[in-house]
């Protein structure tokens, strides 16, 4: 004889599959539960973070060539911010917006660097944080990718490549753009014609936006803050008494693309490792390794381009 049995019916639960969760930075539905978008690889904790929001998040991309310094600079600056807020306020949040400053300061008190960023786009970092200075009326949401440098040259010389790249630039409000000033101090050119490629991509990217030419969205590229952040400039002292003249001398091409494209650009330098030596590795060959550990210029980049954000 059986026994008559009630059982819970959970189809009500696929009704949450079936309105996607819009992605922050490329757009596409993803189911609610997704840990990362299925399509650019972003954490989807920026789009449920932004929609408990009243302010939208902004996005500032940190980009450069492979080896240019992003992931120390990035890590560095969060690392001076959180525990010096006396110039600027900053507050990761969410756990995996801590993941990068953390990486970063175990490497440099190994007396190491942090490993070069994955080219694949699941393994990047992401930063989102709560950013107020002393005179901005309200804190800003600011989203902030530590994106692979052989990642950005694989998209701008084969646009589409990489859709969470062609995503966020689009949508970012402004940029700090590295530069490896030790590379120039040793005559390479590759510095140069780099940053000429991804100026060139990025103005190129109004001409195919259509919020652009509707008016909405964030400013043309041409009128959005761009830092340029010379890196490892402690090998080179010329480069802080003046960075906009060391510019002109050794990246003429960046100079005088930004005169023309762009409006709102300005020079800084920055280092971190105050001295460095040169070890072997084992299978790896030779390898840069900090002494010691004296940031410089490291905050003044970003709160300058803070400020020229607004409280918008």
């Amino acid at each position: 004889m059986n026994r008559g049995v009630t059982l819970p019916l959970d189809s009500y639960r696929l009704a949450q599959y079936a309105i996607g969760v819009p992605c922050y930075i490329c757009g596409e539905d993803n189911n609610h539960d997704a840990e990362l978008c299925r399509h650019c690889y972003a954490p989807m904790a920026l789009a449920h973070q932004a929609r408990t929001q009243h302010v939208l998040p902004r996005m500032v991309a940190t980009i450069g060539n492979s080896g240019a310094g992003k992931t120390v600079y990035l890590g560095m600056l969060l690392d001076m911010l959180s525990r010096q807020p006396e110039r600027l306020q900053v507050l990761a949040r969410g756990a995996f917006s801590i993941t990068l400053q953390q990486v970063t300061v175990a490497a440099l008190a190994r007396c190491q660097f942090p490993q070069k960023t994955p080219n694949e786009a699941d393994r990047w970092n992401w930063v989102h944080c709560q950013v107020r200075g002393s005179k901005q009326k309200r804190p800003a949401e600011l989203i902030m990718p530590d994106v692979a440098g052989e990642a950005i040259v694989e998209e701008i010389d084969h646009p589409f490549s990489h859709r969470a790249i062609r995503s966020l630039f689009t949508k970012c409000s402004g940029a700090m753009l590295l530069v490896d000033a030790q590379q120039l101090q040793e005559g390479a050119l590759d510095q140069d014609f780099f940053t000429m490629k991804l100026l060139c991509y990025l103005s190129e990217l109004d001409e195919v936006d259509p919020r652009t030419k509707r008016g909405q969205g964030p400013p043309p590229w041409r009128d959005r803050p761009v830092a340029v952040i010379f890196t490892k400039a402690d090998e080179c002292e010329r480069c802080f008494e003046d960075p906009a003249e060391y510019a002109q001398q050794h990246v003429p091409g960046l100079w005088q693309f930004c005169r023309e494209r762009f409006s709102d650009v300005r020079y800084f330098a920055s280092g971190v490792a105050g001295a460095c030596a040169v070890r072997n590795v084992p299978y790896e060959g030779r390898r840069r390794v900090p002494l010691r550990i004296e940031p410089r210029g490291i905050v003044e980049p970003f709160e300058w381009l803070v400020g020229r954000l607004g409280d918008g």
